[in-house]
């Protein structure tokens, strides 16, 4: 499979969030070519995080896309300037939860969905996290927070609570994680 080749892209519309770029593309097999639209995008990150006591930090908050109150785990986007994605991971998991962590491990990157959009999301695992001080979320963020028993996490999951198709993924990719490090101890846990 051959890429399809790039003739010209213009800016359709732009805000402080998103660039929407309409590309006309040439197909290489039929050597037509089309308008495409693009979501053009920061990078993201989520980050699971787990207390020493074994517990998932979990936020709750509205989504004006979904209009609905959601369980999620914290994450953001990468801010300009922030040249690491693991940067803005522990930015958004102290400014959402208060909570800061003692080790991080890279989790996975996912494209959350290339048809439309050019960006990705980074999921950071951080582990041992502790209340270290206040939230201090962005002016249009309302956020609660809790921790959840690990093993309590999958039935919120399978009872329709837990629905944001990025954690489900970060959730994933945590679960892999713990298939490859069983003897893995929480910090504080010997």
């Amino acid at each position: 499979m051959e890429p399809w080749v790039t003739e010209s892209e213009t800016l359709a519309y732009q805000n402080k969030l998103f660039r929407i770029l309409e590309r006309t593309n040439r197909s290489p097999r039929s050597g037509r070519a089309h308008p495409f639209f693009v979501l053009s995008t920061c990078d993201w990150v989520n980050v699971v995080a787990v207390t020493p006591e074994n517990r998932m930090v979990l936020v709750r908050q509205f989504r004006h896309g979904t209009h609905s109150v959601t369980w999620e785990i914290p994450g953001g986007a990468v801010d300009p300037g922030e040249t690491d994605p693991l940067i803005a991971a522990k930015r958004e998991l102290r400014e959402e939860t208060g909570y800061e962590a003692p080790e991080w491990f890279f989790l996975g990157t996912v494209e959350p969905n290339p048809a439309i959009q050019d960006n990705r999301c980074h999921t950071y695992l951080a582990w041992g996290s502790v209340p270290t001080g206040a939230q201090d979320p962005d002016e249009t963020e309302e956020i609660d927070v809790d921790t959840y028993d690990l093993d309590k996490v999958p039935g919120m999951v399978e009872r329709g609570e837990i629905t944001h198709s990025l954690v489900l993924t970060a959730f994933y990719h945590f679960d892999r994680w713990r298939r490859e490090n069983p003897d893995r101890k929480l910090p504080g846990k010997g």
